[in-house]
């Protein structure tokens, strides 16, 4: 079994939104169970949905009336309400064949959000931003249109058109700035960057 839910980064500019969010999955309709909610410990209803390859695992291994610390893709519908697709679930005491003293805890901890790409939005004094993810071709060669992730935190406009590496934490519906880096201009379609020649590292915590 990996030892980490959320991989390691391979190359500088890869895209990825992906997050840790623990709480109890009810399907919607019990005779179509990739749709429902998440509930977390709060009380909270997250609107999900399940991904095909996570349902065998779930029907088999998993107690559903309990809450686990699912593996998940968010999405943006609009700024005040996050989407979410259950990609896995973190689960080592459960599902690892060699279940003796294995801890399902994280260092990132619940609710903790990596987010990698294009910053297309940022209004400092109101502390919303807006970043755009790509993703990778599909197995028949067609590639998925880009989407948006609402964020919440300062950083300043000279940051537009980088890509961007971010810590977030899940609160409420909405994932907020902890630590973030910017890894460089955007290129652009002839090779160059759009926001100069060379990249802008930085960090910062909030």
């Amino acid at each position: 079994m990996r030892a980490h839910p959320i991989p390691p980064v391979t190359e500088p500019l890869q895209f990825r939104a992906i997050g840790l969010v623990r709480g109890t999955y009810t399907p919607t309709d019990p005779d179509q169970v990739t749709r429902g909610v998440l509930t977390d410990s709060n009380g909270l209803e997250l609107e999900t949905v399940v991904l095909g390859r996570v349902l065998t695992l779930m029907r088999r291994h998993l107690a559903m009336d309990h809450p686990h610390l699912w593996v998940v893709y968010p999405r943006c519908r609009d700024s005040e309400h996050l989407h979410l697709q259950i990609a896995g679930v973190w689960e080592p005491s459960t599902l690892s064949p060699d279940q003796n003293d294995l801890d399902d805890t994280l260092p990132q901890g619940d609710d903790y959000f990596s987010i990698r790409g294009e910053l297309i939005y940022t209004k400092p004094e109101t502390g919303e931003m807006v970043v755009k993810v790509r993703q990778l071709p599909r197995p028949d060669g067609k590639r998925p249109l880009p989407f948006k992730v609402s964020i919440k935190g300062e950083l300043p406009l000279e940051h537009l058109r980088h890509f961007v590496s971010f810590d977030l934490r899940r609160q409420g519906q909405e994932l907020h700035l902890e630590n973030h880096e910017v890894i460089a201009p955007m290129p652009t379609r002839g090779g160059k960057s759009k926001g100069g020649r060379g990249a802008a590292t930085t960090r910062s915590s909030r």
